[in-house]
């Protein structure tokens, strides 16, 4: 009964954020990472975790922000509501994330922002500009791990609290692909971004969560993409969630 009890919380979710009335794709195959442990089963927890209030810091760029869905459809806000279904506590959740933003961007506003370094779950997407704005890999690779690092930081110094989320595919949208040949250019060049973040949190023991073959279903599933035609709808969002959700309630005290 509990289960069908969080599978239809899952549906209301699903249904208050989309006004669609398509068929709902699922996720179908084993995507995270979790290098401390060989399995890539997480199962959610039967009986509700008890915890106190729930701080929640979504660091990112537009998506983070959930460009072009509602403000209750982002993966965030959607995760937000999937945790408080599973545990005693609320969840208070922040966001240092702006369409647009590259890591050095992400990394200049985080500075600014100086936000307390005691958040029980941090989640971090990033990269899409660095390779849209055709900035060197190399700063990539030299701004990711400073951005890791500064997660940890802000979830109190417990890489356990830290939750990466792979870069969506945007080729796999009605923009990207419309762009004279260069699909498979931004296929191959997020999954050079990719692997090089998923490498990185293998070897410091991040959790790394791939949502990237979600997005490149996009064009066989229309649903899955916003009304922009370039980022991903609060369908693709919901199913981020399914991924996220049983690392994210793992990290909770």
């Amino acid at each position: 009964m509990k289960r069908l009890t969080a599978l239809l919380l899952f549906v209301t979710i699903f249904a208050a954020c989309s006004s669609s009335d398509e068929p709902r794709p699922t996720s179908q195959n084993p995507v995270v990472t979790d290098p401390t442990d060989d399995t890539t089963e997480n199962p959610i927890p039967e009986e509700p975790i008890e915890t106190g209030a729930i701080k929640y810091m979504a660091l990112g760029d537009s998506y983070t922000v959930g460009q072009n869905v509602c403000s209750a459809c982002s993966f965030p806000a959607q995760l937000e509501v999937a945790i408080e279904a599973h545990i005693t506590g609320g969840v208070q959740t922040d966001m240092i994330a702006t369409t647009g933003w590259t890591t050095t961007n992400l990394i200049d506003a985080i500075n600014a922002a100086n936000p307390a370094q005691d958040y029980n779950l941090v989640t971090l997407l990033i990269g899409v500009n660095n390779q849209y704005q055709s900035k060197p890999f190399s700063l990539y690779e030299t701004e990711f791990p400073q951005l890791v690092n500064k997660a940890i930081q802000l979830a109190g110094n417990d890489m356990n609290n830290v939750i990466v989320v792979s870069i969506p595919d945007y080729a796999y949208t009605p923009y990207g692909s419309s762009l004279p040949g260069t699909m498979m250019t931004i296929t191959t060049q997020i999954a050079q971004y990719n692997a090089f973040a998923s490498n990185y949190c293998q070897t410091h023991g991040i959790v790394f969560v791939n949502i990237t073959d979600i997005t490149q279903n996009g064009l066989n599933n229309p649903y899955l993409v916003a009304s922009d035609g370039l980022h991903p709808s609060e369908v693709a969002y919901a199913l981020f969630v399914e991924r996220i959700l049983p690392v994210a309630l793992q990290t909770l005290p």
